[in-house]
């Protein structure tokens, strides 16, 4: 019916040399009585008479960002505080296992952020309030001259209730710590000097007891295949929780969390894998990408590839998690 109705109209003159519209925008309250041609001015404009837009800088570029809105800025130098827990040797009573492979992890993850300008903090075994302690040290200090908080957390884990931020981390005394505490002591209520700057946390700990074996797929190419090193799991041997072990004023009196990164080395409930000799799955595919690609990708293309390479690692299927409440694309500055 359109194109019935289209091709009885008459055909509409040839305007020469036509540009492109651009809109002009009348505040004034429109005259309800004029006709819809009146109402709607479409001046023409010659590009020569344009105002020239500057040049949209090259994707990937990490260096020049223009539009702040976008871009997470990080101009400070030292960048920020990274905070490192290497949990390796557990307690007799916490019936965890010593977490050999896990000095490699901590060798790699240290070398790694102070090559981002990073001022690098690492602990070795601490107990579950130790851990706190820290924390809580690192939440208080002033941040206002710097751009980025990073805390970096090695040791064995579990599932447990959750609101924001599944998953729980043990001391080596065996004690719990949720993620979500950890993190809710950097948030805009609790650490003001870093509002509006991201803060970010990687976690190599297991999620839960299960292990996932993956499925059957085509696969054409030759993937790496299974290393020949022993594995381990950072699984917390699975307890029934007693009561609701997450802090019960997190609940309401929190704001939203905003400019946070949770990066998990598996997904909530599984184990996560681990050799002796290299280190974990997660902690040795995450390095190997920020060091390839840190200079033109930005923070979560980065861990989609750490993602989609751990999963196709091995026999086992492990995949990292994220949960992201980055507000702007995060670059890491290459010094």
């Amino acid at each position: 019916m359109l194109m019935e109705k289209c091709q009885a109209l008459p055909a509409p003159p040839q305007l020469p040399d036509l540009r492109p519209v651009e809109l002009e925008v009348h505040r004034e309250k429109s005259n309800r009585n004029v006709s819809f041609p009146e109402r709607l001015s479409i001046p023409v404009q010659a590009e020569s008479e344009r105002p020239q837009m500057s040049p949209i800088p090259a994707q990937g570029s990490a260096v020049d960002k223009r539009n702040h809105n976008l871009v997470y800025q990080l101009k400070a130098k030292p960048c920020g505080h990274c905070l490192v827990f290497n949990n390796v040797t557990f307690s007799r009573d916490s019936k965890l296992s010593t977490r050999n492979g896990s000095d490699v992890d901590c060798e790699k993850l240290e070398r790694i952020f102070k090559a981002f300008s990073f001022n690098v903090l690492t602990k070795r075994d601490l107990k579950a309030q130790e851990m706190v302690v820290e924390l809580q040290k690192l939440a208080r200090q002033d941040h206002s001259a710097l751009d980025c908080c990073v805390v970096v957390i090695l040791s064995h884990g579990r599932q447990v209730s959750h609101i924001q931020f599944p998953g729980a981390i043990c001391g080596t005394d065996g004690n719990l710590i949720p993620v979500e505490k950890i993190v809710n002591y950097f948030n805009g209520s609790n650490c003001p000097s870093l509002r509006g700057k991201p803060k970010l946390f990687f976690i190599q700990a297991c999620g839960g007891d299960q292990k996932d074996r993956g499925f059957v797929v085509n696969y054409d190419a030759p993937g790496e295949e299974a290393p020949g090193g022993p594995l381990e799991s950072d699984a917390n041997p699975f307890q029934t929780p007693q009561g609701n072990l997450d802090q019960p004023d997190a609940v309401a009196c929190l704001p939203t969390p905003s400019d946070i990164l949770v990066s998990y080395s598996t997904f909530p409930g599984y184990v996560s894998w681990r050799e002796e000799s290299r280190g974990s799955w997660y902690v040795e595919t995450l390095v190997n990408v920020l060091q390839q690609c840190a200079y033109a990708e930005d923070l979560l293309s980065m861990l989609v590839k750490v993602t989609d390479a751990v999963a196709d690692r091995g026999i086992y299927k492990q995949v990292p998690g994220c949960f992201n409440f980055l507000r702007k694309k995060f670059f890491f500055m290459v010094h």
